[in-house]
């Protein structure tokens, strides 16, 4: 073993496997952004999202490609992800950040230093803004969120045309868009309808009121797909440009594929007799002889332990349910009769070669977003 590995045991040697990895497949990203392009046509602006490192595929990484295929607005969760991605990716000179979380008093000057465009829900916002954009001479880039059913950020409707005024009169502040977020995306009518016309309300009076077109964006991945026209000047895809559809149980519209690979390896197998439970609580036991596989992921690598005894996965193209509970490190799976498995292979949790993570979401009773965001960080990131 060479001084390098002694000093670092967790260096992998040359050529050796992973116990955990994700395979990132950049070509795969490449043509989903095509296809989301394909429906939205060459007007409409496309916001890579790329929150949460890029829903666990890696934000830097993504950026890049993304960048590389002209995307140049781009939306992460905060301030602290935005810095980050700044630190780790030096982004294109004209590309565009922004945070959508609304800011702490304290974080405002970050926005500043750091170029990124920051999220705006109220006035108490506005007037620290403009104190700390004033002092420092800058001028800060703005977008306002209006909560036309979201519940979650954003100013109301009715109070959205005061804040508005507020912001364009500021010379230290500069409305650079307007944005909302569906509670219900994939169902275009009723409830999602009523947010559309809320939202449009608001965008016409601004135009109305100042002469002047502000970017407007609404639509996440449900409304792509669901609905065209609220497209407006530019969309912002996440879950999609990841692969998967957003409602896991329905079939993408959009011939996306999946981004990401998420695998383990076999580190033991053996057999065992009628009557074996299997991990803890002994939730499973062998109704005959069998052979059981164990893999080297865990909850811990994000393999759900909501999965325990109801997932399936797949090895040498060939599929396994998932046995007794799943621990923090190791999964167990039920080989049956087969032979043909042995220490070493490739066992592929979700991803192209094996169950989707949609249908992994589903067994697990939460969606594909959840799965993709809870692959750790100990869990090897390969970039094909």
């Amino acid at each position: 073993m060479s001084a390098s590995h002694e000093q670092n045991p967790s260096v992998a040697a040359p050529n050796a496997p992973y116990l955990s990895e994700a395979l990132i497949s950049l070509g795969n990203l490449r043509h989903n952004l095509r296809c989301i392009r394909a429906i939205t046509g060459p007007q409409c602006r496309i916001m890579g999202i790329v929150k949460a490192n890029a829903y666990g595929h890696g934000a830097a990484q993504v950026t890049a490609t993304l960048e590389a295929e002209g995307v140049r607005d781009f939306g992460v969760a905060n301030i602290h992800e935005a810095i980050e991605l700044r630190q780790e990716h030096r982004m294109q000179h004209d590309s565009r950040l922004l945070a959508f979380a609304s800011p702490l008093t304290e974080h405002i000057a970050l926005y500043l230093q750091h170029g990124v465009e920051m999220t705006v829900c109220d006035h108490e916002t506005v007037r620290a803004a403009e104190a700390i954009a004033a002092a420092s001479g800058g001028r800060l880039r703005v977008q306002v969120k209006v909560d036309t059913g979201m519940g979650r950020l954003g100013v109301t409707p009715e109070e959205a045309a005061g804040l508005l005024e507020r912001i364009d009169a500021s010379p230290n502040l500069e409305l650079v868009g307007i944005y909302t977020h569906f509670a219900e995306s994939h169902k275009p009518e009723g409830f999602t309808a009523r947010q559309r016309e809320r939202f449009l309300d608001v965008t016409n009076a601004c135009e109305r009121r100042t002469g002047r077109t502000v970017t407007k964006h609404a639509s996440n991945s449900g409304a792509i797909v669901s609905m065209p026209d609220s497209r407006f000047d530019m969309v912002r895809p996440g879950i999609l440009l990841y692969g998967c559809h957003p409602v896991d149980a329905e079939p993408s519209p959009v011939p996306v594929r999946p981004v990401m690979q998420f695998q383990c390896r076999v580190i033991f197998v053996k057999e065992v007799a009628a009557g074996t439970s299997i991990s803890y609580s002994r939730t499973w036991n062998a109704p005959g002889t069998t052979r059981i596989a164990t893999l080297s992921a865990g909850y811990a690598d994000g393999f759900h332990r909501t999965l325990s005894n109801r997932a399936r996965v797949c090895i040498g193209g060939k599929s396994f349910p998932q046995v007794g509970t799943v621990t923090m490190d190791q999964t167990m799976l039920d080989l049956g009769g087969d032979r043909s498995v042995k220490v070493g292979d490739t066992a592929v949790l979700f991803g192209w070669d094996g169950p989707t993570a949609g249908e992994q979401a589903i067994a697990a009773g939460t969606i594909s977003y959840e799965l993709l965001c809870s692959v750790s960080r100990r869990v090897k990131r390969i970039f094909v």
